[in-house]
């Protein structure tokens, strides 16, 4: 994993967060401790602005109660606890953790951290004309406001489009299919980095080229090219 890792014949990056811009660390220590702690008051105080969120959860909740999931009786903080405990992709989830987060990086409580090799990358990579696309399960707005407080400052101007749940899940490879659908680009022109083997299986099954980031310890056995940090990732003509 030293050296450059070069991609040829890319338009577009497609960058995962946790693991991959952002320490997992961060989401696992600060933001998802900090929704869980923050869901009551939020609901408490802003219900009408979680309306669409909590009839997501409701239907998800029958769901899970009609496949003999055995989720707590219906109540929304109880509910999103649960799933919160089960790492659950749940868009509905997501989407309030998304805004408890917003009430978080306004008023200061939290900001957004990324690895020290990422605002150079993304500089350069817009310096060579690329654009550069986040896919995450976090909603659009957790991804926005991650980006826009982080510790480096506001990077959204870097970033040309967002992708989450409401795409497909990141493990379908169908999801990658419409998110180049949505860039109007061949999926062999766009580069998929993360550090989930399972997404990247599935991005290289679309067509996408792909790079599998190991921030620490060992990288799990893949075919996937690995790279250790940004500055490793060459785009060439």
């Amino acid at each position: 994993m030293s050296g450059s890792l070069p991609y040829s014949g890319v338009r577009a990056i497609l960058l995962d967060i946790e693991g991959t811009t952002t320490p997992v660390e961060f989401v696992h220590e600060v933001l998802f401790p900090y929704a869980r702690a923050k869901v009551e008051s939020f609901l408490e105080n802003h219900r009408e602005a979680a309306a669409s969120d909590l009839e997501l959860l409701r239907a998800e909740h029958e769901r899970d109660v009609a496949r003999g999931e055995q989720p707590p009786a219906w109540h929304p903080v109880s509910y999103v606890h649960w799933l919160m405990d089960r790492d659950r992709k749940s868009t509905g989830l997501k989407s309030l953790q998304g805004k408890i987060w917003e009430e978080g990086y306004r008023c200061g409580e939290l900001r957004g951290e990324v690895y020290a090799d990422v605002p150079p990358a993304l500089e350069r990579w817009r310096e060579q004309g690329k654009r550069i696309c986040i896919y995450s399960s976090g909603s659009v707005l957790a991804q926005k406001l991650l980006f826009s407080h982080s510790t480096a400052g506001n990077l959204t101007p870097f970033i040309d489009a967002h992708f989450d749940t409401t795409t497909g899940p990141k493990e379908e490879i169908e999801s990658y299919r419409r998110i180049a659908t949505a860039l109007s680009l061949p999926t062999s022109a766009i580069v998929f980095l993360s550090d989930v083997v399972a997404e990247l299986d599935a991005a290289r099954a679309a067509g996408m080229k792909t790079g599998l980031c190991v921030r620490e310890g060992v990288s799990e056995f893949s075919e996937h090219p690995a790279f250790t940090g940004f500055d490793q990732v060459e785009i060439t003509p």
